[in-house]
């Protein structure tokens, strides 16, 4: 009980989670908020195999009536694919109860109290790096707009950077020319900007809000792509965060593709939730997230990355319509979030 927030993230509510044990050791862990339909656990028959699960341990938060379904088509998932139940918990104002065990003197009818204060556990996953925030609502503030001086500071260096991009394209003399000089400007920046964070550094204003436009290309985005690392997350967060909302969905999509190597699906959830609600259409996006519902695993997409060189290779040459993208989204002022 005191782990599970911590392999999820957060602190669950009114939610099922899975976690698939083998030899001991979690192989995978896997969060859904209820109720859901039947049906929903069906991709994990797959994914249990695939990652050789032995044991499942389930945990339900909330009232009866909410979790005892969602644990029961836990139970026959488990029991359809071989595997032994360990443990399967209701979790609830404070009290647990567990499915298997009924002996009154071990597990009473009223509920086992528990506080996770008194757990060791706290104390090891901090250790360790790992964080269990309230809730999921703060998780999602994590990647949240920024608001105050530093939008307003954004918007001014997004302007900036728009009116640069206009007057360069209006005294360009060859389209074509112009189209190779941003491209290639624009994956210097991506391997830049990897570099300063990896560094421990920052972008600055100017820098980020030139980046989010080149990100507007989907060459450029893909260089970030191909190059992908956990360790990047931090960059993609901060533009998650930073860029003005039209500019977003290429760097939230990022992030959603370091966190999901991470293994963090929910923190890749959440900021492909921050993707879609900009632009449902984003093709990145939906692929991760069809990903993640299916429960696939990362390597899918990591064995199988081409290389810049094949990239370039397989895109052909530059054009102008390559910037088409980013034109269309220099007139788009939608709602500011923050506001």
């Amino acid at each position: 009980m005191a782990a599970v927030p911590y392999l999820v993230g957060f602190h669950p509510a009114t939610s099922l989670v899975v976690v698939g044990l083998a030899n001991g050791r979690a192989k995978m862990v896997a969060r859904w908020g209820l109720p859901f339909p039947p049906g929903t656990l069906n991709a994990m028959a797959p994914l249990i195999d695939r990652e050789e699960v032995t044991d499942l341990v389930i945990v339900g938060y909330g009232p009866g009536d909410l979790v005892t379904p969602a644990v029961d088509e836990a139970r026959n998932l488990a029991m359809a694919t071989g595997v032994h139940v360990g443990e399967a918990l209701r979790a609830h104002e404070g009290r647990y109860w567990s499915y298997i065990c009924d002996v009154p003197t071990c597990c009473p009818a009223e509920g086992t109290p528990y506080d996770l204060s008194t757990s060791p556990i706290a104390a090891e996953a901090t250790v360790h790096g790992l964080v269990a925030l309230p809730n999921r609502e703060a998780l999602e503030r994590t990647v949240a707009p920024v608001t105050g001086p530093v939008r307003t500071a954004m918007r001014k260096a997004t302007s900036e950077a728009i009116a640069g991009f206009r007057a360069d394209l209006m005294a360009a003399r060859d389209l074509d020319t112009f189209a190779r000089d941003f491209v290639a400007d624009g994956l210097a920046r991506v391997r830049s900007a990897l570099e300063i964070h990896t560094g421990g550094g920052r972008l600055n204003d100017e820098e980020a809000a030139k980046l989010g436009l080149a990100l507007a290309v989907m060459r450029v985005r893909d260089e970030a792509w191909t190059l992908m690392h956990e360790s990047h997350a931090a960059l993609w967060r901060d533009l998650t965060r930073r860029l003005e909302p039209r500019f977003v969905p290429p760097a939230a999509s990022l992030l959603a593709m370091a966190a999901w190597r991470a293994g963090d699906s929910v923190q890749a959830t959440v900021a492909l939730e921050r993707a879609l609600t900009t632009d449902p259409g984003y093709s990145m996006a939906n692929l991760l997230m069809h990903a993640l519902h299916n429960l696939l695993s990362p390597s899918i997409l990591r064995d199988r990355l081409p290389t810049p060189a094949e990239l370039d290779t397989a895109m052909g040459p530059v054009s102008p319509a390559w910037l088409l993208p980013l034109i269309n989204l220099l007139d788009e002022e939608g709602p500011d979030p923050t506001e």
